[in-house]
């Protein structure tokens, strides 16, 4: 009976693993496709500012981030069940990544909030006459 419920228990999180992971693709694909037509579209566009530009590649890290996220959730679920050291290394490695990628992602994004703001700010502060 104990057999039984590890065979079945193995076999959902198999499935629940790979649907995680085709969630994970569709993610980066839809994510990199994206990129592509509005990285494109700024590229060749006259009116496109270099915040415009960046503005998409951190859009795209975005999409990154939640597709390894994904990844991991899905890693996660298919190590539960009797991880190996070549799982419990796999898993680390995204998780590395996934975090240094966050990490500069939000540094950058905050960057540019600032930049974004210091106009504001440097308008709303000259005397009116």
């Amino acid at each position: 009976m104990n057999g039984m419920m590890e065979s079945m228990l193995a076999q959902i999180a198999h499935y629940a693993g790979t649907l995680i992971e085709a969630m994970a693709l569709v993610i980066i694909v839809v994510g990199s496709v994206e990129a592509f037509v509005t990285g494109t579209r700024a590229m060749v566009s006259k009116q496109a500012t270099e915040n415009d530009k960046r503005a998409v590649w951190l859009r795209y890290g975005r999409w990154l981030v939640a597709g390894l996220t994904f990844q991991l959730a899905a890693d996660l679920v298919h190590t539960s069940i009797a991880p190996t050291w070549d799982d419990v290394g796999r898993l680390g490695a995204i998780a590395v990544i996934r975090t240094f990628l966050s990490y500069f992602l939000e540094r950058d994004m905050d960057e540019m909030r600032l930049r974004e703001q210091a106009p504001a700010r440097k308008a709303s502060s000259e005397p009116r006459i």
